[in-house]
């Protein structure tokens, strides 16, 4: 018997009710099957619908056209695809969620702040921020939407033992919340390598299951891709598994309508004599699955300047933000 869940509404509030529909209802889907793609992370319509048919048929162990009729099954029970007008998209993106930075001149630069369905993507050189924001924007999600938080948890993908729980109990205090309640909802995983990190992102999804889970942090995204796949030939399977990588974070996003944040190593070019030499990890496969795009980069302690550096709707732009003893703050 199909059963009713709710799932956190684009702004925070509580979204209707919607039917859930057991996997063996869907046609080609016996126990099985439904076993196997429950052990695989696809126990929700929606989780199904958006996925790949290759993922799918390896999961459950099927073929191919067969992994493709489920998921048109969970596509159309889902109410998942189709066209619709662009005026339809504009006012569904206008109850987009957004998560204060808790810099005003900052917020703007993103549009109104970090944006849920997206992928907003921190780089950098060490000490201009990255890991402060991620922190920052962990604690204010929590708040309500009132204060500019989505009323969520969080789930923190820690890659290089970065995560500082005392770091975001200044943070709460410096909001005037509970440091123990906030540090209660942030569910912090150590990732030793990257196929842990990309395993990590299922478990978020069992995870987000059974807890309004509206942002996913990622420090660093390329920090084991960089370390484990080392020169001209492993580019390639890099940039693969890097791919795949981001999808899943996107898939997760859409699904769960949470913000994805993921800070980002640079590298210097030895080539270019003037101007910054620096530039993000992972090529164009990042550039084009990260929604915005910031580049972090230092002044006069403690500011710090953010430039946007792609967006799909936003200009280019700079913003000056500080670094205190409480947090991200205006400059």
């Amino acid at each position: 018997m199909a059963k009713t869940t709710a799932r956190a509404g684009a702004a925070g509030e509580a979204a209707e009710p919607r039917e859930e529909v057991p996997l063996e209802e869907l046609a080609g889907v016996g126990a099985t099957t439904a076993e196997k793609l429950r052990e695989a992370g696809y126990t929700d319509l929606m989780e199904l619908a958006v996925a790949s048919p290759g993922d799918v048929a390896e999961a459950a162990e099927i073929g191919t056209a067969i992994a493709q009729k489920i998921i048109g099954e969970a596509r159309r029970r889902a109410d998942v695809g189709g066209f619709e007008s662009g005026a339809a998209v504009l006012e569904r993106r206008k109850h987009l969620g957004r998560i204060t930075s808790n810099a005003k001149a900052l917020d703007e630069l993103l549009g109104g702040g970090v944006e849920t369905q997206a992928i907003t993507e921190f780089s950098g050189e060490f000490g201009t921020g990255k890991t402060q924001l991620g922190h920052q924007i962990a604690v204010d999600v929590q708040q309500p939407a009132a204060q500019g938080g989505l009323d969520g948890e969080v789930v923190y993908i820690d890659t290089e033992s970065t995560f500082r729980p005392e770091r975001i109990v200044d943070m709460a205090k410096g909001l005037g919340i509970d440091p123990e309640t906030t540090l209660g909802r942030i569910h912090v995983a150590r990732a030793f390598n990257s196929n842990h990190q990309m395993l990590l992102v299922g478990k978020a999804q069992e995870l987000a299951r059974e807890h309004p889970i509206r942002l996913l942090v990622v420090d660093s995204l390329t920090s084991h891709f960089r370390s484990e796949y080392v020169g001209r030939a492993e580019l390639a399977p890099r940039q693969q598994q890097l791919n795949k990588h981001l999808h899943e974070l996107l898939r997760f996003a859409d699904t769960y309508n949470a913000a994805i944040v993921v800070t980002n190593q640079v590298s210097a070019r030895p080539d270019i004599l003037f101007g910054d030499p620096t530039r993000p990890i992972g090529g164009n496969i990042v550039a084009h699955a990260a929604t915005y795009r910031v580049y972090l980069r230092k002044s006069k302690p403690p500011r710090r300047i953010a430039r946007l550096i792609d967006s799909p709707n936003l200009p280019e732009g700079e913003a000056v933000f500080s670094l205190s003893t409480e947090g991200v703050r205006d400059a």
